[in-house]
């Protein structure tokens, strides 16, 4: 079963997607709860997430799934990205989870841009996750942000002007955005203290993401990587995804 609600904390309305079993629909309390992140220009939407949601609460009892808009996504209100704001929104639903649902303890599943922040969520805010599953996740971020921009775009945030990126929906950036991208390189920080608590899976045909530097990231920092032969960056491939899924489940209940 999965339900549509709003997170309002801090001033901010997270727009939130919970999946729990249908056994469970009148529970209000779970010991253990799954918060699922996107990527950049995606949402809460995806049927990943939902195959995701479904797999692992109709396995395991006592499990929910969280999953929610990042700012500027989805159904989300704002119309402008912030990294700041990314990160608070991953704050107020981690303490949601803990203080409305009591759960004893949380997990996070992220992909790509997700799973960047969450990677910059550790060194600068600390880790409040029991485990931690990254798919594809953006290493690299700032590269590959760059690499998309026309030059036109680029010489427009030179001169201090917004742009519009995404796909489905725009949102506006500045080059403070960019600047904050920059500012942390996932690659220069350690991870040595999350490592036996994280995963990272990865497609081998990833057009975004290039799986050398995610491989190379997992392997300074002793984490356990998995490479999904022919996968791309979405995991499109239905066999692809229910490997991922399958793989991350174990994971946490492992």
């Amino acid at each position: 079963m999965e339900k549509h609600f709003d997170i309002n904390r801090g001033g901010f309305s997270i727009r939130s997607r919970l999946i729990v079993n249908d056994n469970d629909k009148s529970t209000r309390t779970f010991d253990d709860v799954v918060i699922v992140t996107h990527g950049f220009g995606s949402s809460k939407e995806t049927a990943g997430t939902l195959h995701f949601g479904e797999h692992l609460t109709s396995k395991y009892k006592g499990f929910a799934v969280i999953a929610f808009d990042w700012p500027c996504h989805g159904m989300d209100a704002r119309k402008k990205l912030t990294i700041d704001e990314c990160l608070t929104y991953l704050t107020l639903v981690t303490e949601y989870a803990k203080e409305v649902m009591k759960a004893k303890r949380v997990y996070n599943y992220s992909s790509s841009f997700g799973g960047y922040l969450t990677l910059r969520y550790l060194i600068e805010k600390g880790d409040p996750f029991t485990k931690i599953a990254l798919r594809c996740p953006a290493v690299c971020m700032y590269q590959s942000m760059m690499s998309y921009l026309s030059e036109d775009d680029k010489n427009k945030l030179r001169k201090g002007k917004e742009i519009s990126v995404g796909f489905e929906r725009k949102m506006k950036v500045d080059q403070s955005f960019f600047d904050s991208l920059k500012s942390f390189d996932v690659m220069k920080h350690e991870y040595f203290d999350f490592a036996d608590s994280m995963f990272i899976i990865h497609g081998t045909k990833d057009e975004m993401i290039p799986i050398e530097e995610s491989r190379r990231f997992a392997e300074n920092n002793v984490i356990e990587f998995i490479p999904v032969e022919g996968a791309n960056h979405p995991f499109q491939n239905p066999d692809h995804m229910a490997l991922a899924i399958h793989k991350i489940i174990e994971f946490f209940h492992g």
